[in-house]
């Protein structure tokens, strides 16, 4: 099988066992929204983007290295030397990040012990779900990934809904919510893979050479985490909880382009490393670049157009100010995903440098833009701070990209004219001239929505194409083996 169908059969899978867990999470925002004030969601938030933020420091991401190697290893021997590795540094990082975050939050915070713990033990559960996760996409088992997401998906919505309706727990029953979740969905997995089969003795060499790769990605994780986290502290401390409640639920939409486009790029970031052995790499890397930016567009472009419906349907009219801000984080999203794309070749190629230094800089203009604007613009500062720093990371590492492969452009204009239609059909009601005519209002949010869908259709229509008919072989495949058993 060629490396764009597996990555096509691979990214299939994955979305099968997030997709349907994730869209029931949607559906429950109107619980969150209702039960839990904007200033609270936001506290919460803020300990979600910290957790992101702590858990690369605490492990080095060794766990994406142990992937990384567990691709090119081809021996059981060598396999169980990479696991190890990585479960002697995890284990000893997250021991001395306990203690200290016990004795910090102890005595340099007035939260309750009971807080603290949660916080912990929240922490800990993301590193434990991040190493069985890497584990099984290194191993090869994607079908067993994509179960662990099943799994994790429903046992989180089980738990929220326990923590916030019946027990009535806020913000802090969230966190438990997904602490619970996290581990027993990584205990379910580890057990499966038989975990300690793996672990033997330290390998000091190898131990240095996977450090010496992780490292650069360190970085780059947190400088992504500073991009998002700079805006929650920024916001919280010089404008109000509420504002980062607000910034925290017109992120929630966007997000879902992070949640397509991550079904992807799990996926690819596993193909992207075998097609570097191709002799037909730079045809690859082409056809299957012009098929995720003309994915991502899409759902950027068909999300904007449809946020008019959707938005008083799932969010309380408390959070009603973060329409404003939606298609900005979308575009903004835009980009981010398709540096990741780029990211993932980089990664192929084992130079994990560039995509920490890209990053930090990144961060760095991020905050000195929102410091600078925040008192004046507020949310609007946070909005457009990241879309800058996205913007950034994007058109560097594409510069830079070209030491490996050159990656052909699509052309813009059109795509870029589309987006200004959407736009200023998403944000008609606030048209003076307008607003007054709901139903002009409602006619225009409807066109718009189907010249989006159209448009996305037409553009993605071969894409579309190769997954349909690859949905129907698997189906027929299954159908088949039934038949001839049946018959047996």
């Amino acid at each position: 099988m060629n490396q764009k169908k597996q990555l096509m059969k691979n990214t299939i899978i994955i979305a099968i066992g997030k997709l349907s867990t994730q869209i029931i999470s949607y559906l429950l925002l109107p619980l969150y929204t209702s039960q839990l004030d904007p200033a609270e969601y936001g506290n919460y938030d803020f300990v979600c983007t910290l957790s992101i933020f702590l858990c690369p420091i605490i492990t080095l991401l060794m766990e994406e290295s142990m992937f990384r190697y567990l691709i090119d290893a081809d021996s059981k021997v060598q396999r169980k030397k990479i696991i190890t590795q990585t479960i002697i540094y995890t284990f000893s990082g997250t021991v001395i990040f306990t203690i200290l975050a016990a004795l910090i939050m102890g005595f340099g915070t007035n939260y309750t012990s009971m807080y603290i713990t949660a916080i912990i033990t929240f922490v800990i559960s993301n590193i434990l779900i991040g190493l069985s996760n890497a584990l099984s996409r290194g191993l090869g088992k994607i079908k067993l990934y994509s179960i662990s997401n099943f799994i994790l998906g429903i046992s989180t919505i089980i738990l929220n809904i326990i923590f916030i309706l019946v027990l009535e727990a806020g913000a802090e029953g969230l966190l438990w919510a997904n602490t619970i979740a996290n581990t027993l969905t990584a205990v379910i997995i580890l057990g499966i893979l038989k975990l300690p089969k793996y672990i033997g003795k330290m390998d000091k060499h190898l131990m240095k050479d996977m450090i010496k790769y992780s490292i650069p990605l360190v970085p780059n994780s947190i400088s992504w985490s500073i991009i998002n986290m700079s805006d929650r502290i920024i916001l919280t401390q010089m404008v109000s909880s509420a504002a980062n409640g607000i910034y925290a639920m017109a992120n929630k939409f966007p997000n879902i382009i992070n949640v397509l486009y991550g079904y992807f790029y799990t996926a690819w970031k596993e193909s992207a490393a075998k097609i570097v052995k191709e002799d037909n790499k730079n045809q690859y890397y082409n056809s299957i670049y012009h098929d995720a930016k003309r994915f991502l567009y899409a759902v950027t472009i068909c999300l904007i157009a449809a946020m008019p419906f959707a938005f008083p349907i799932f969010i309380d009219e408390s959070y009603g100010e973060a329409y404003i801000y939606i298609p900005i984080i979308m575009v903004a999203t835009y980009y981010s995903n398709l540096s990741s794309f780029y990211g993932g070749i980089f990664a192929a190629y084992k130079d994990t440098k560039i995509m920490g230094t890209t990053t930090i800089v990144a961060a760095i203009i991020n905050l000195v833009v929102d410091l600078i604007f925040v008192n004046t613009f507020k949310i609007y500062a946070a909005c457009f701070s990241t879309l800058i720093a996205n913007l950034i990371v994007y058109f560097y590492r594409k510069r830079k990209l070209r030491k490996y492969i050159k990656l052909r452009e699509l052309k813009w204009q059109g795509p870029m004219l589309f987006l200004i239609i959407i736009c200023l059909a998403y944000y008609a009601k606030y048209i003076p001239a307008i607003r007054k005519n709901i139903i002009l209002v409602w006619i225009i949010n409807i066109i718009s929505l189907l010249i989006a869908i159209a448009y996305s259709v037409l553009n993605n229509w071969k894409f579309i194409k190769g997954i349909t008919t690859a949905i129907k072989n698997k189906i027929g495949n299954f159908n088949m083996k039934e038949k001839d058993s049946t018959n047996g």
